[in-house]
């Protein structure tokens, strides 16, 4: 059987390793795709559609191409003056919009100082085209037109502007060349980096199979020590710790067991819900280690006075504490409660914040009653902290005692101490 369960974790571990390794080859093999696909459209960038040069391209054609023609077409008297002034001005918007689309790109501080010169060469260039378009627009001759200077003014601006194309060019090349550099070094890290993992899983898993058989020993023994441990911390988590009474968790599971035992006999239940009075003006006298002493006194005269087998002692919280037994009727309850006020005050436990008895007191609710099948168990509780209410609101060091619960109506017996 041992064995069995051995194999069946060596085949979880097993499945979880071959799931390891399937993810890190699926992330290594998109990793490598993704990377491609960057180098391919980087390279579509730069050599494809390079945005800065065919910008400066498109200037030069424009140049050459619609301005050019158009001054030999008014030369020979081909087009109209209003086609010439059109030409001439939708060519320059042009060349303007380009130029300033390149200019917006970003510029290392090498090409400003350039950018700046063939700036000032297309302005000194279209300047010369502007003179021949206010030349037509005054109904000038343009037969007379230099084709001389013509030639002149396109070939400067050309030279200027297939300058900063090469260097253009020149850029992109280099940093294809960087890019390509970092391509092939990140595929050779990402490979390592893959094996190294797969390694380190491999050599892992490898461990973990040869100490299975032995983890799985020793947890079948710590899990037999565990329960042991558990069952003793069971019992501890039922003791208050300060007190060395039964805590308030201990009281929900006794309180439903005597609860449902006195209404299957239909017995006397009696639930006692007892206050230190004025315990904070306590604590702020003589400090909390003395508050906890105060409150570990009471826990003793309560288990002094209460000794039968069937007697439950509980701190439910704080500075309260519960009394529950069975099978004895209102007159005997009674005596208990009182002899519970008179055990605490006769302990002659100073208090000076305590605006009641020079010593320690305590107040004490008292619900007393057959327990039958219409009585709730809540409803006995609340009844219970009714009448602590009133102990209280009657002066404290006291206790009232009530049995009409099913009634619900208090009918309380008042021990004035």
């Amino acid at each position: 059987m041992k064995f069995i369960e051995a194999l069946k974790l060596r085949s979880k571990l097993f499945f979880l390793f071959v799931l390891i390794t399937f993810g890190l080859i699926s992330v290594g093999i998109m990793g490598a795709i993704n990377i491609n696909s960057m180098k391919k459209n980087l390279d579509s960038l730069y050599f494809g559609s390079l945005v800065p040069v065919n910008e400066l391209n498109e200037i030069l054609q424009t140049y050459h191409g619609t301005l050019a023609t158009t001054i030999h077409r008014a030369k020979s008297s081909e087009i109209s003056p209003s086609q010439i002034s059109t030409h001439i001005k939708v060519s320059l918007k042009k060349i303007n919009t380009l130029w300033q689309s390149y200019e917006s790109h970003y510029k290392r501080d090498e090409e400003l100082d350039y950018t700046e010169y063939v700036s000032l060469e297309i302005k000194e260039t279209n300047d010369y085209f502007l003179k021949i378009l206010k030349a037509s627009d005054a109904g000038e001759d343009l037969e007379q037109i230099s084709i001389s200077a013509l030639e002149n003014n396109l070939s400067h601006i050309h030279t200027v502007i297939q300058k900063l194309i090469k260097y253009e060019v020149e850029i992109a090349r280099f940093e294809r060349h960087k890019f390509l550099d970092k391509y092939d070094s990140t595929i050779v890290q990402l490979g390592l980096i893959l094996l190294f993992i797969v390694a380190g899983v491999l050599l892992i898993s490898y461990k973990v199979f040869r100490s299975i058989q032995t983890t799985h020993t020793k947890l079948e023994l710590a899990g037999r020590k565990l329960k042991k441990a558990n069952k003793m911390l069971e019992n501890a988590s039922y003791t208050d710790s300060l007190t060395n009474i039964y805590n308030r968790r201990y009281f929900n599971i006794t309180y439903d067991r005597e609860f449902k035992r006195a209404k299957r006999e239909n017995e006397y239940l009696t639930f006692m819900m007892l206050d230190i009075d004025y315990f904070k003006q306590y604590n702020d006298t003589y400090g909390h280690i003395e508050g906890d002493s105060a409150l570990k006194s009471v826990a003793n005269i309560l288990k002094e006075t209460l000794q039968r087998p069937g007697d439950f002692i509980f701190r439910l919280g704080g500075e309260e504490f519960g009394v529950l037994f069975s099978q004895l009727d209102e007159k005997k309850s009674e005596l208990i409660a009182k002899n519970i006020c008179d055990a605490v005050r006769e302990a002659k436990i100073k208090h000076r914040g305590s605006l009641v008895n020079e010593f320690l007191t305590i107040s004490i609710g008292v619900v007393c009653c057959k327990v039958n099948d219409t009585l709730n168990e809540d409803l006995l509780i609340s009844f219970a902290d009714k009448m602590l209410y009133s102990a209280k609101e009657n002066g404290r060091n006291r206790y009232e005692i009530g049995s009409d619960v099913n009634e619900l109506s208090v009918h309380p017996i008042i021990e004035q101490i």
